[in-house]
């Protein structure tokens, strides 16, 4: 296990959990602002995106009262991308995540999440910020991200391809406040 807060859990993936995310990304409500309505995954694409990856993501499961409901990954920015955000050198990262069992949105999990990553990233990885980039058109996961502490820094634009389309995109930052 990577980090637990109350009744929150976020692990590694492992091997078995590639059958949860060919259930969630096949879930034409997950897929709307999450890879894509016409990019479905079954199992050997999530072998090949999520399992034979070389990038330098950790993958995880994330877990609420003892059920798998979620995915999230977070990196360290490179110096590519950093160069192209117009940060300096610190040390930054960014997560991507998604609540897969619909029935979980809209009960503060995800803001639950989000908080709990940030303070794992700034405690444990000396984080100086932490990024997303959510489309600009996704107004409920902004809306999550903005009550967990992030700013909206600046419009990516034509950032994301996403069914058929290149898709503004929104970068926003957490920086968290030292005494």
């Amino acid at each position: 296990m990577l980090f637990q807060n109350g009744k929150l859990k976020v692990r590694k993936l492992k091997e078995t959990d590639k059958y949860l995310l060919a259930k969630w990304l096949s879930d034409p409500s997950v897929l709307e602002f999450y890879e894509g309505r016409d990019n479905p995954f079954d199992v050997d694409k999530v072998n090949k995106v999520f399992y034979a990856s070389e990038e330098d993501e950790i993958k995880c499961i994330v877990e609420f009262e003892g059920n798998e409901i979620g995915y999230i990954q977070f990196y360290q920015l490179d110096d590519k991308i950093k160069k192209e955000y117009g940060y300096l050198d610190e040390n930054i990262y960014g997560t991507d995540q998604f609540i897969g069992e619909i029935e979980y949105w809209n009960k503060g999990i995800g803001t639950f999440l989000v908080t709990s990553m940030v303070k794992y990233l700034v405690e444990h990885k000396q984080a100086d910020r932490v990024v997303m980039d959510p489309q600009t058109r996704n107004t409920r996961a902004l809306k999550c991200y903005e009550k967990c502490g992030f700013k909206r820094i600046k419009i990516l634009p034509k950032h994301e391809f996403h069914e058929g389309e290149y898709q503004d995109c929104w970068l926003i930052e957490y920086t968290p406040h030292h005494a």
